[in-house]
């Protein structure tokens, strides 16, 4: 990861996404798949118990296995060289039970399961902050009057409770969406050289499922390795998500400029600072969703691009997907945890809002003014502002 990431994502996301982190889920996939084999008499316990209690990742040199995997073409073989190779230290009858029945992308396909499980957890957390926070502005401000703009625009009246009321609907829907795809995706990989689970002599669903149990993950009908169709659904949901605090962020911006001074992020020490303009205020929570917004498009992009993986095993498309993946999964805890950070502590101008409304409508023919400025339009959208925030109660308790 490079050093922009340090602004543009989280440190709980760039850690899950590290060598370390990702190591460790390795190892955890190699224990969890010799205590299942062994469970089911593949393999003897004792050798089970070996392997599992060398799979600490303080027992390896990570840097030096990322090195090496560059000449290997996998992360996964050098780790497995070395693992064998501590193994045998304890018990050489254990190295033929390491790593047996699997292969590389089975490791690899597993860990990155397990690494994005706890940051995919923070985006939906966040992600929940920042629809309450828009539930709260929704009803608090259902019947305060602003400036509707279309086509970049000032336009007629509505309300700012209802524009929060339809972001907030965009972002249940997009948490919605994240949470139906979760579950197939972040699953067990377990197919061996070719998808068959060859060596696992027909235990291989039982193995599985003993996994997924350990492992906290589902468990597949069928090995993944070239159908990926759960594995991007997921992306793509994670795409839509960054999209739509991509729509919330745009909209606060421009609504938070100097001429328009309409909402503002909250205030503190260091944020959103100028290092040559005092009087700055930088809306930085808007500026990362944003970044998000641009990139995640791209990422979404590869991972669809990548989908026609080769036979049972891929060159180049699936390694070219794990890349994007992690991209994809930085960027989006980075948009949903800045706009957590803002929004419950959101200024909301409705001073400012006013005069914007009177200065447009002192500039219009009465008839045009009364026509599109009438009071009762305000109002009206503070009706639907509480129709739709009832609605999304309901959904939220059902």
């Amino acid at each position: 990861m490079t050093v922009v990431e340090g602004f543009l994502s989280t440190p709980q996301a760039l850690e899950a996404f590290g060598e370390r982190s990702f190591v460790d889920a390795m190892l955890r996939f190699e224990a969890a798949l010799a205590q299942a084999q062994a469970r089911v008499g593949l393999i003897p316990q004792a050798a089970a118990d070996t392997i599992a209690s060398t799979c600490k990742v303080d027992l390896f040199n990570v840097p030096k296995i990322v090195r090496d995997s560059a000449q290997a073409g996998s992360l996964a073989i050098p780790l497995v060289q070395v693992l064998k190779e501590t193994v045998g230290l304890f018990s050489q009858a254990a190295v033929p039970a390491t790593h047996f029945g699997s292969t590389s992308q089975d490791v690899i396909d597993t860990a990155m399961a397990l690494v994005s499980q706890p940051v995919l957890a923070l985006v939906l957390a966040d992600g929940e902050t920042i629809l309450q926070a828009l539930l709260a502005l929704a009803e608090r401000h259902a019947d305060t009057p602003v400036l509707a703009r279309t086509l970049g625009q000032p336009a007629s009246v509505t309300s700012f409770g209802w524009k929060c009321a339809l972001w907030a609907g965009g972002l249940q829907r997009s948490l919605q969406r994240l949470r139906r795809a979760a579950p197939d995706a972040l699953a067990v990989q377990l197919g061996g050289a070719v998808g068959t689970q060859a060596q696992l002599q027909g235990r291989g669903g039982e193995i599985v499922a003993l996994m997924a149990e350990a492992l906290g993950l589902s468990a597949p009908a069928t090995p993944w390795h070239t159908q990926r169709d759960a594995w991007v659904a997921l992306g793509c949901a994670l795409g839509g998500l960054v999209g739509t605090l991509g729509k919330l962020a745009r909209d606060l911006s421009l609504m938070a400029q100097f001429e328009v001074s309409e909402v503002s992020e909250p205030a503190a020490a260091g944020r959103g600072g100028s290092s040559a303009m005092p009087h700055k205020r930088n809306p930085v929570a808007c500026m990362v969703a944003l970044a998000a917004a641009q990139r995640a498009p791209l990422s979404v992009a590869g991972l669809l691009a990548a989908m026609p993986q080769e036979h049972e095993r891929a060159l180049g498309h699936w390694q070219a997907e794990l890349a994007e993946w992690s991209q994809l999964m930085l960027s989006a805890h980075g948009s949903a945890h800045a706009l957590a950070g803002a929004l419950p502590g959101l200024q909301v101008h409705h001073q400012r809002m006013r005069a914007n409304l009177d200065t447009l409508r002192a500039s219009l023919p009465a008839a045009v003014a009364d026509d599109w400025f009438d009071p009762a339009l305000a109002l009206d959208a503070g009706r639907l502002a509480r129709a739709e925030l009832d609605r999304l109660r309901a959904l939220q308790a059902g």
